[in-house]
């Protein structure tokens, strides 16, 4: 599995399992994340292990694809050279709507395992290109789209929603 992305080959392995389920959801235009067989909390990183309990089982659970700009960024240069022309461009940390208010360990009110994902930040009207750094804002609502780059391969991407946010966002001053 393989495609071109701004010039970049994206490819997944056979043998990948830890990265190929995300990727067949995504030609599907699903968004997967893992769910841990043991503990069953759900996990925005993918990786062999649980976070949360260690455990090595897990399986892929479809999620809605739907959240909220936690934290973001906006890159002013491009370390990547496919991205220079999207500069300046927002990184967002979304916090999805699944296991928003789960208590972490010994039920700290302060530490959640809220499911987050580092994404870009896409235009509604197309989906290949940034969204203006204006435009962002700690608290908007955000969900998932989907850009195709090849018959069996996409890539998740967020944009902003309609959703009105549960909070006055926030802004960085100056943006």
């Amino acid at each position: 599995m393989a495609a071109d992305y701004k010039s970049l080959v994206l490819e997944v392995q056979a043998t990948d399992s830890e990265h190929r389920g995300y990727y067949e959801a995504a030609a599907q235009g699903r968004l997967v994340v893992q769910r841990c067989a043991n503990c069953t909390l759900l996990r925005g990183e993918i990786a062999a292990a649980c976070p949360f309990c260690t455990s090595g089982g897990w399986s892929w659970a479809e999620v809605s694809g739907k959240g909220t700009i936690y934290s973001y960024g906006i890159v002013t240069q491009a370390i990547q050279p496919a991205f220079a022309d999207w500069v300046p461009y927002p990184i967002l940390l979304v916090e999805l709507d699944e296991q928003r208010a789960v208590p972490w360990r010994w039920g700290l009110e302060d530490e959640s395992v809220s499911v987050r994902l580092i994404t870009n930040l896409v235009r509604r009207d197309d989906p290949t290109r940034p969204e203006s750094a204006e435009a962002v804002a700690i608290g908007r609502r955000v969900e998932v789209c989907f850009v195709d780059l090849a018959e069996d391969f996409a890539l998740p991407q967020f944009r902003l929603s309609d959703e009105a946010p549960d909070h006055v966002p926030w802004q960085a001053p100056g943006t």
